[in-house]
């Protein structure tokens, strides 16, 4: 819906259908601050915002919510994995690095596969942030703006806490 540099990519007029008809049919959404704030329909400037916003949006039909914490300050990211059985803090530090481009795309893809291998929630969720960490970590450096992740990175299955 919102890239990170803050680009629309969805019609405003659409906002109403995309929650009405299709967040339904999804298993999980991971929508960052901006898109957060769309679809829950308020500001969020930090994390106790940030639960409030995640709740409002299970009530839109989806059964999971990964409401991603990268556009908040702070030495910490604090991601937000919402379900109708609780709301769980999964917290890492900051990584200081201007490549971050892909980072929701690829985090969406990587819970997307892992659900698709048999993964839980939870477990697919791990896992994917922990790749894109590993894959920020490691980024080439192209680039003189928001450069691209390294989706090339292997990822230490040793390495998967949240």
């Amino acid at each position: 819906m919102v890239a990170t540099t803050g680009a629309r990519l969805l019609a405003s007029g659409a906002l109403e259908t995309l929650k009405r008809r299709l967040l339904p049919l999804a298993r999980v959404i991971t929508p960052n601050r901006p898109e957060a704030e769309a679809l829950a329909g308020m500001t969020i400037d930090d994390v106790a915002a940030m639960h409030h916003a995640a709740e409002a949006m299970l009530t839109l039909g989806v059964p999971a919510v990964l409401l991603k914490g990268g556009h908040l300050p702070g030495e910490q990211v604090i991601d937000l994995l919402a379900t109708v059985d609780g709301v769980e803090e999964l917290v890492a530090p900051r990584i200081a690095s201007r490549h971050t481009h892909g980072t929701g795309c690829t985090l969406a893809s990587g819970i997307a596969a892992g659900l698709a291998q048999g993964l839980g929630l939870r477990d697919a969720t791990v896992r994917a942030r922990a790749f894109v960490r590993a894959a920020i970590a490691a980024a080439p450096g192209f680039g003189a703006g928001h450069g691209p992740l390294n989706h090339t990175v292997t990822v230490d299955p040793a390495r998967l806490a949240p």
